[in-house]
């Protein structure tokens, strides 16, 4: 699955666009359209076929911290607005000359595939978003249901506002 703003114009076959793991042959029987309901207003959380219980997608809070040598700070705001751009899933970033914290949801099957993604997500947009040579230091991934247990008993990180790119 190639994720792109709609209607955003292509830039060529040399970007290298970020993929999620593929759903596979286990979800090759739902009839259901992108996003359509149970009938209940959710989203079912599993799939019966055949005997076996397959997992829906869910959504996943996402937090990538990067560091390295300091860079120019308008050159990591730019690589970050393009990130964002290019990533349209992004919340909020925040940046110094020498890291940054970048938080967004993602859509994935069980965590390690929404930590698959996470970690891909710097490498794979380096060159065209023009982002500084740093490496991945940090990475939480937690699933929406703690996201938002958290938020209401007054821990964790509070909720990505305001929505941009922005200096610690």
């Amino acid at each position: 699955m190639r994720r792109v703003r709609p209607g955003a114009a292509s830039r060529g076959s040399a970007e290298r666009a970020l993929t999620s793991v593929a759903a596979g042959a286990t979800y090759a029987g739902d009839t259901r359209a992108a996003g359509e309901t149970d009938g209940t207003g959710e989203l079912p959380e599993t799939d019966e076929r055949e005997g076996e219980t397959v997992e829906a997608p869910r959504l996943w809070h996402v937090t990538l911290s990067v560091s390295g040598a300091e860079a120019p700070l308008k050159e990591v705001r730019r690589g970050l607005e393009q990130l964002a751009h290019d990533h349209p899933f992004l919340l909020t970033s925040r940046y110094a000359p020498d890291h940054a914290e970048i938080r967004y949801w993602e859509e994935a099957r069980d965590l390690h595939d929404a930590a698959a993604v996470a970690l891909r997500l710097w490498g794979e947009h380096r060159q065209s978003a023009q982002l500084p040579p740093w490496e991945i230091v940090g990475l939480e991934v937690i699933d929406r249901d703690t996201y938002h247990h958290r938020i209401a008993e007054g821990y964790g990180p509070l909720p990505a506002t305001p929505v941009g790119v922005h200096p610690f």
